[in-house]
């Protein structure tokens, strides 16, 4: 069991930052040389679709079934291998009150509104 002293230390969702992004092609780019972040949540204000969710340093962790070991599914249109979730009109519409939790460096919409949650690279 954790120390409650050491609950202190622990940051918090939204420590290191939030961006609020709202309509079409609006977008949190940190995929560039130069960036120290990633999206780590996603709160979606109004219902969402994603014109781009792409995978930090394109690792597949985020959107996908697993069925078994390194077998993903296309359920969700998720990422296979590392292929990053591009999507647009035809895509999923998340709804207003989701969070999504994962590790991202490009997200940009096609509809909606949804505040990105930052976290620092290597935490």
């Amino acid at each position: 069991m954790a120390n409650v002293n050491d609950l202190k230390t622990i940051p918090g969702l939204g420590d290191f930052g939030s961006c609020y992004i709202t309509g079409d092609g609006q977008k949190v780019d940190l995929d560039g040389g130069s960036a120290t972040a990633y999206v780590c949540a996603i709160y979606v204000v109004t219902a969402v679709k994603f014109q781009v969710l792409a995978n930090t340093n394109g690792d597949v962790r985020n959107i996908s079934t697993i069925t078994a070991e390194n077998v993903r599914t296309t359920q969700f249109g998720a990422a296979t291998e590392s292929t990053d979730l591009g999507t647009g009109a035809g895509s999923v519409e998340w709804p207003a009150g989701t969070w999504l939790y994962g590790k991202w460096d490009n997200v940009e919409l096609h509809a909606g509104s949804c505040i990105c949650y930052l976290a620092p690279r290597g935490y």
